[in-house]
C-alpha cells in the first residue's frame, strides 16, 4: 500500500479545516431558524407544553435540512476545486470536516441559551413556562452532512465527463493532437518526411 504524498496530506488537512469550520455558522443558522417548544415546569421538570405538536420533530427536521444543503454544496465545492491525483484525499477531507462540522453545528446550536434555560427550569415555580433550546432527538441526522457531501462528490465524478485515466496532461501524445474527442493520436511526422517515412 502506498503511502500518502504530501500534497495528499495537505489535501486532506485543509478540505477537513475548510468544512469543519463550517459546523459552527450551520449551528447559528439552526438555532434562528428553529420553531418554538414551549415547556411547562413541574417539580424541576421541564414537559412538553404540547405534546402533539410537531416542535421537537421540526428542530430534527431543520437540522436535516440545513445539513443536507450544506454536504452538497461542499461537495459541489470539493469537485470544482480538486486536482488530479487528490480525489481520495478530497473525499476522506469531505467526509471527515463533514462529520466534524454536524457535531459542531449541533452542539453550537444547542449551547445558545442553555444556561438560562436550565436555570429556569431549576428555579421557576410549577406551572411556569420556558421556552426549549435546539436539540436533536434523532441522533442519526448528524450522518447527513459527510454522507451527502461524499455523494454529491461521487455522483459528480460519474456525470462530469474527465480525462481519460492514461492521460495525465502532458502536452504530448494523447493531449492536443486528439481528434474528435476519440483517444487517436496522429503524431507528427519528422522534418522533411511523410507519415510513411518517404521523403518528401
Amino acid at each position: 500500500m502506498r503511502r500518502p504524498t504530501g500534497r495528499q496530506l495537505t489535501t486532506w488537512l485543509v478540505t477537513t479545516a475548510i468544512v469543519t469550520l463550517l459546523g459552527p455558522l450551520a449551528g447559528l443558522l439552526w438555532r434562528n431558524t428553529i420553531p418554538k417548544v414551549t415547556y411547562v415546569i413541574i417539580q424541576g421538570e421541564a414537559l412538553i407544553a404540547d405534546p402533539e405538536g410537531e416542535g421537537p420533530v421540526g428542530i430534527d427536521g431543520r437540522f436535516a435540512l440545513i445539513a443536507l444543503a450544506a454536504g452538497l454544496l461542499c461537495g459541489i465545492a470539493g469537485y470544482a476545486a480538486r486536482g488530479r491525483r487528490n480525489d481520495i484525499a478530497l473525499i476522506l477531507g469531505l467526509a471527515a470536516g463533514g462529520a466534524a462540522a454536524s457535531l459542531l453545528a449541533w452542539k453550537t446550536g444547542h449551547l445558545i441559551g442553555l444556561g438560562h434555560y436550565q436555570d429556569v427550569v431549576r428555579h421557576g415555580r410549577d406551572g411556569a413556562t420556558v421556552t426549549g433550546v435546539a436539540d436533536l432527538r434523532a441522533k442519526g441526522v448528524l450522518v447527513f452532512w459527510p454522507v451527502v457531501s461524499v455523494a454529491a462528490y461521487g455522483l459528480l465524478e460519474v456525470l462530469v465527463r474527465r480525462l481519460p485515466p492514461g492521460d495525465r496532461g502532458d502536452g504530448g501524445a494523447g493531449e492536443g493532437d486528439e481528434v474528435g474527442g476519440d483517444e487517436l493520436d496522429l503524431q507528427s511526422a519528422p522534418t522533411g518526411r511523410d507519415v510513411d517515412g518517404r521523403e518528401g
